[in-house]
């Protein structure tokens, strides 16, 4: 009966030191992949939909956006972002890419009826055009908002 009990103990301080160690390489490496590689984030308002949020209900998408692109700069033209919300820098917000630098940009009631997105800059729409806050309300965004 005794060594039964004690097998079980041993048993119990290896799966709790394994389990101890595993958490200490885990945590750093989740860390490190979701600061440097992707992240994890919510889709909540009807800016995006159909795409993403459909239902615009009590359950938000949720989707992994790509960080190491990004921070290269290798964006495209249908590609979606999340950028630092140009009305709320605590906030951000998640739109389409519709133009890089250089191309020319028939808007949706922006000042101007025709843009070309200066060099540096991104033109960001939400799917939804009736109900987003967007590069229609604010123009072209920083690169570097992303």
């Amino acid at each position: 009966m005794r060594s039964i009990i004690a097998q079980r103990t041993g048993f119990g301080r290896r799966y709790f030191k394994a389990f101890v160690s595993g958490f200490f390489v885990a945590v750093p490496v989740t860390v490190t992949v979701l600061d440097r590689l992707a992240y994890v984030a919510r889709v909540e308002g009807a800016s995006m939909q159909p795409s993403l949020n459909p239902d615009g209900g009590s359950s938000p998408d949720v989707v992994l956006l790509n960080r190491w692109s990004v921070r290269n700069y290798q964006v495209h033209r249908g590609d979606i972002v999340s950028v630092l919300s140009p009305k709320d820098p605590q906030q951000k917000i998640i739109k389409r890419v519709i133009g890089i630098e250089g191309d020319f940009i028939k808007t949706l009631g922006y000042k101007n009826r025709y843009v070309r997105v200066p060099d540096g800059h991104l033109w960001i729409e939400g799917d939804h055009h009736g109900h987003s806050f967007d590069s229609n309300t604010f123009g072209p965004i920083k690169l570097l908002l992303l």
